[in-house]
């Protein structure tokens, strides 16, 4: 693709279920960031599938982190750098959304409230995929998980995603927030690229899809991904000293229930729950467009 880096830093052969979205995006990831990179992984799908000891396929420095304080292993190793006089060395935390939305929140936040000069990437699979499929702060509404299963009277999980890039853009100006999707690579690239250049925190949520927890075949991914993106479930959007920009619109918006029925996760809905989802999904989208169009500042 036209515009993308050559140079491959995340090697093949890891041990990824096919069709893995956490891949695709952390081989991009890199591409954005370079050579000259820390990169400090949280526990997840990610580092167990590409560090099997004594093999590892970041070609770049590498640190595993607890599930929970990857951003903190992060800041200090950025004040390090500080400290040596080496700040062109850019830090980069990758962290799926159990490690993100829930365990790792308290310290992305304090992460971002301190200014610290870091890059999260969240790898958004919706679940606690590494370890069983649990349900996450991340699982949107109805999906069946293992800790929220559809049974014959609750349909698995009763409340709608947490919408973590506005709760972080709300910290202070001075970070910067985006979202984006394994789906469209120079989008991904160009937001990354720039979360690393900017002077302070970047937040960056991408959205990875999982075969395996998702059930759907791994052929799909990428259409999945798409759907996302042409539904207005996964809205491509980012923020600056507050403000929201939307920086890819649908050409034509399909309805919900395109992206739905492609998944296993989603196969027992009923007609008054996907309409209930179409309706959730119309609102958040009515409101990015207002937040745009009105250009307050959301911090």
């Amino acid at each position: 693709m036209k515009g993308i880096p050559d140079t491959e830093l995340f090697a093949q052969g890891h041990n990824a279920c096919a069709g893995c979205g956490a891949s695709i995006i952390a081989r991009h990831v890199l591409k954005a960031s370079g050579k000259d990179v820390i990169v400090c992984n949280a526990t997840g799908c990610l580092e167990v599938f590409s560090t099997f000891y004594p093999e590892t396929s970041w070609k770049v420095p590498w640190i595993h982190a607890a599930f929970e304080n990857a951003a903190s292993v992060a800041s200090g190793i950025a004040r390090a750098l500080k400290k040596q006089g080496r700040e062109k060395t850019k830090v980069l935390v990758m962290g799926g959304d159990g490690g993100t939305f829930d365990i790792g929140f308290q310290f992305i936040s304090g992460a971002v409230e301190r200014g610290e000069n870091i890059c999260y990437v969240c790898y958004d699979n919706e679940a606690y995929m590494n370890t069983g499929i649990q349900r996450s702060g991340a699982t949107p509404k109805y999906a069946s998980t293992t800790t929220s299963p559809a049974g014959s009277r609750i349909h698995g999980k009763q409340e709608f995603k947490k919408h973590l890039p506005f709760i972080f853009a709300a910290h202070n100006e001075n970070v910067y927030v985006a979202t984006s999707s394994c789906a469209y690579p120079d989008d991904l690239i160009r937001k990354v690229s720039k979360g690393l250049e900017h002077k302070g925190p970047a937040y960056i949520q991408i959205f990875s899809s999982c075969p395996t927890g998702w059930k759907h075949s791994p052929s799909l991914s990428i259409k999945v991904a798409k759907l996302a993106f042409e539904t207005c479930i996964y809205p491509l959007f980012e923020i600056e000293k507050g403000v929201v920009k939307i920086t890819r619109k649908p050409g034509k918006i399909k309805p919900v229930k395109n992206y739905l029925q492609e998944q296993g996760r989603f196969k027992h809905l009923d007609d008054r729950e996907v309409q209930q989802i179409q309706e959730h999904v119309n609102k958040q989208w009515e409101k990015l467009l207002k937040l745009e169009e009105s250009g307050i500042s959301i911090s």
